[in-house]
């Protein structure tokens, strides 16, 4: 697992908001830095991976942890990459 930068508690919310606050918390951090999401709506773990990559940050995995609750592991993009 890369060392982690911030974590985003997001237990207890539902799509769209777990995909609207994984972006704030995104736009928030410089590039290059992983956010950890937790989430405990199923949905999100596929939701917010999919949403995550169509502004082209980077998802390196999304993990159970326990009983109904995931961990959703995500790079912010670096905008120097964007047109490579």
């Amino acid at each position: 697992m890369p060392p982690v930068d911030q974590t985003l508690d997001i237990r207890g919310e539902v799509c769209p908001y777990t995909y609207v606050k994984t972006r704030l918390a995104l736009e928030d951090m410089p590039s290059g830095q992983v956010l950890r999401v937790l989430v405990d709506y199923e949905p999100a773990t596929r939701s917010v991976p999919r949403s995550v990559r169509l502004y082209g940050d980077r998802v390196l995995g999304v993990e159970a942890l326990g009983l109904g609750e995931w961990e959703i592991l995500v790079r912010k993009r670096d905008p120097a990459e964007a047109g490579a």
